[in-house]
């Protein structure tokens, strides 16, 4: 590529294109494209790195700390999970388009925090805005902007995630103004977005860890009406990160 044609593409902006220019010049030829041929496929290749480019800086804002794939997950060492249910609720993709909650029940160890993670990961990678928080990082964040007066700001900001993944609900006592903050955020949410929500309190336990019956039946409410509830309490532990994080290679021929 010649610097007159490089300053160019700076001009334009054209994300990608520098980098690709001798690979796309030499496909070009090889395939000995048409003008026609060779514009629909620099077109074609532009999309295909915008595309990539736009799902890796949502991965990036997700915040993701283990980025688990449904792929690789161990289902075999969960004979008691029903693998299809999940995988037919993870490749319809039906839990974004029809805004459904996914809730995931059961101890330390059994992979809820992989499948979540999973959910997640497909809804951003269909081009959908996600977010993975803990859940007592998201009640802390949530109380101390109460402080600043900020709160408000706070809930639209995690109200507007397409899919919002909030892990280990129950493993921390909360105060009785988090419950309120966390219960106006999922009101907030509810019919309009999708949540993940991973625990490993069986919902007759939630009254007790949120410390109001009335706030819990009403959030429990909102939460798993139409809602794809996982039941992994009789699921066996398995060792953290025993599936990888990419999808497995495929094999040749």
């Amino acid at each position: 590529m010649n610097e007159d044609t490089k300053q160019k593409l700076n001009y334009l902006k054209v994300a990608g294109l520098e980098e690709k220019w001798d690979e796309l010049i030499a496909e070009s030829s090889k395939r000995q494209l048409s003008p026609p041929l060779f514009l629909k496929y620099l077109v074609d290749t532009l999309h295909a790195i915008k595309v990539q480019r736009a799902k890796s800086s949502r991965l990036r804002s997700a915040k993701i700390p283990d980025p688990w794939v449904m792929a690789t997950f161990p289902f075999a060492k969960q004979p008691k999970l029903n693998k299809t249910k999940v995988l037919t609720l993870h490749d319809s993709l039906d839990y974004m388009t029809k805004k459904q909650n996914i809730l995931l029940v059961g101890p330390t160890g059994v992979g809820k925090s992989g499948l979540g993670t999973g959910f997640l990961i497909q809804a951003i990678t269909a081009g959908k805005r996600g977010r993975f928080v803990d859940f007592s990082a998201l009640v802390s964040e949530l109380y101390r902007s109460t402080a600043a007066h900020k709160e408000d700001q706070i809930l639209r900001s995690y109200a507007a995630y397409d899919c919002l993944l909030i892990d280990e609900l129950g493993y921390v006592d909360i105060e009785p103004a988090q419950v309120g903050l966390f219960f106006r955020l999922m009101a907030m949410r509810h019919h309009t977005k999708t949540t993940i929500i991973t625990t490993n309190l069986g919902f007759q336990e939630w009254g007790t860890f949120l410390k109001n019956q009335q706030l819990t039946a009403a959030l429990l409410d909102r939460l798993t009406e139409h809602a794809h509830v996982f039941n992994m309490r009789n699921c066996i532990s398995i060792r953290p990160k025993t599936f990888d994080t990419e999808e497995p290679k495929k094999p040749k021929g």
